[in-house]
């Protein structure tokens, strides 16, 4: 039976870790980790994922900050917010959520954001540290897909590894940290996207496949490699008539497709998500704590 890599047990393991060094890091040092959000408009999906992080900062002893503000909101007065939060000793952890109006430009918040307290890691020296292998934050989702592959024992070494996707989110840094020489890493990388003629042609001979194209069950039985890994990072709403909110999710995988071919699988939901915040909440904390130096 393939193996179901649970995302949500893992991120609870994590939280459960970081409330423990979080406890301690106030006994011995009188730090708690702080995380301010910033959230601008009234975007649904937007207002519950912030929502969730703070109950989560709250759950594991952070302090969190959440201050929303109108869509409207000029981008001179988000960047003023953010250089207040750069300078404030108590907060070790800055995230302005995604999406943002178009008013805004989202390049300048990130380079706002001090690099020291980029706790999403898409600042560019953070990126370019992830590149060059020099420590830094990253990328929250490519984080925990690497966390997964790990506790999930899950051999990397060598194995080819293809990913579906190339956004600065997702596809680019979990490529990087893939072929990283180290224990968890050390694989071969192969990066495909809308400009890739045939993706069968390579995820079929993927070892490990990283699914990140934001497209509804692209991938079907014919694209995967028997005895394969595949990490589903896709989140997708279809319309599902039988579902009582009119819709169901979905990943970017055929779940029922691939399921009796595979060695593990993520599932959408419960695969990749929860680990999102657990290793925002990771960084916030590795920032409190000094363990990243810059």
């Amino acid at each position: 039976m393939p193996v179901i890599i649970d995302g949500k047990l893992v991120s609870n393991q994590i939280k459960n870790e970081l409330k423990e060094k979080t406890q301690k890091l106030f006994l011995e040092r009188k730090i708690v980790p702080g995380l301010a959000l910033l959230l601008v408009g009234e975007d649904p999906a937007s207002k519950i994922y912030v929502s969730s992080k703070e109950k989560a900062c709250a759950e594991i002893g952070f302090k969190s900050i959440v201050k929303r503000v109108p869509a409207e909101t000029a981008e001179s007065d988000v960047l003023k917010q953010i250089d207040e939060w750069n300078e404030d000793s108590t907060i070790h952890g800055i995230l302005v959520q995604a999406p943002l109006p178009k008013h805004i430009d989202p390049n300048k918040v990130i380079m706002r954001i001090r690099p020291d307290k980029d706790v999403d890691g898409f600042h560019p020296e953070n990126m370019g540290r992830l590149v060059i292998g020099l420590p830094g934050f990253l990328s929250c989702t490519p984080a925990g897909i690497m966390e997964l592959l790990k506790r999930y024992d899950i051999n990397t070494q060598g194995k080819h590894a293809v990913v579906l996707g190339r956004s600065n989110i997702v596809g680019k840094p979990i490529a990087n940290l893939l072929y990283q020489k180290n224990k968890f890493a050390n694989s071969v990388v192969t990066i495909c996207h809308t400009g890739t003629r045939d993706f069968g042609f390579f995820t079929k001979q993927a070892d490990i496949l990283i699914a990140a194209m934001g497209v509804p069950e692209l991938i079907k039985a014919e694209h995967v490699k028997e005895g394969s890994v595949i990490i589903d990072v896709g989140i997708n709403r279809v319309e599902d008539a039988s579902n009582p909110k009119g819709y169901r999710l979905t990943g970017d995988v055929d779940f029922n497709s691939v399921y009796d071919m595979v060695q593990a699988i993520t599932p959408v939901p419960g695969g990749v998500g929860p680990m999102t915040i657990a290793m925002l909440l990771q960084n916030t904390y590795f920032s409190a704590a000094g363990l990243i130096k810059f």
